[in-house]
């Protein structure tokens, strides 16, 4: 639920502030979706601040579910570490007889993913996958783009922010579609007269 929901209840007068986990980085609280100075957020800047403050492993199963959702089979959020930037598999079966084994990896970035992310990814999935999928809140520099699309190495396909929303919002997943209307001003005026 984000603030401007929640500004319809009650709610105490003071927060404290959310502390910085070791490193300095730290997720958005979800009370903190809508910002001062945000207070008419999109729904789609609501959607990815809800993305950027699920935890790693939030994150990971969230992504996990739009696989379901978009038609992968058997997918698995593997949560090891030390598995080279693996965050889980699954199998995207074309028809009876073509499928594909994928390895995915979820990135909450706010910034760039570079082509070493890629390398690193790639590297860790050769000879596991037939494809390599990223998902990330953020974007994908120019490097890792070509990268990704390298010849001779499995492909990589890079989900970004904007792309990923559009997945989200194609399946309606964690949105609720509202019906809107516009005044037809040609139809009133008959009735002017």
């Amino acid at each position: 639920m984000t603030r401007r929901v929640q500004e319809t209840t009650a709610r105490p007068e003071t927060v404290d502030p959310p502390t910085a986990p070791a490193g300095g980085a730290r997720a958005i609280a979800i009370e903190e979706l809508t910002l001062p100075g945000m207070p008419d957020a999109t729904y789609r800047e609501q959607l990815l601040a809800t993305m950027k403050s699920l935890p790693p492993g939030g994150f990971e199963r969230l992504c996990q579910r739009l696989l379901r959702e978009s038609g992968f089979e058997e997918v698995i959020v593997t949560g090891r570490s030390g598995d080279g930037g693996i965050d889980g598999h699954g199998v995207l079966e074309l028809n009876p007889f073509v499928s594909f084994r994928v390895y995915f990896q979820c990135k909450r970035y706010d910034g760039s993913v570079g082509p070493g992310a890629v390398r690193d990814f790639r590297g860790a999935m050769m000879g596991r996958a037939d494809k390599g999928l990223i998902l990330t809140t953020g974007t994908f520099t120019s490097d890792a783009k070509r990268e990704a699309v390298r010849d001779g190495v499995p492909p990589i396909e890079l989900v970004d922010g904007e792309r990923l929303i559009g997945m989200f919002e194609e399946l309606e997943l964690g949105l609720t579609p509202r019906k809107t209307y516009d005044v037809d001003l040609e139809f009133f005026k008959p009735f002017k007269e």
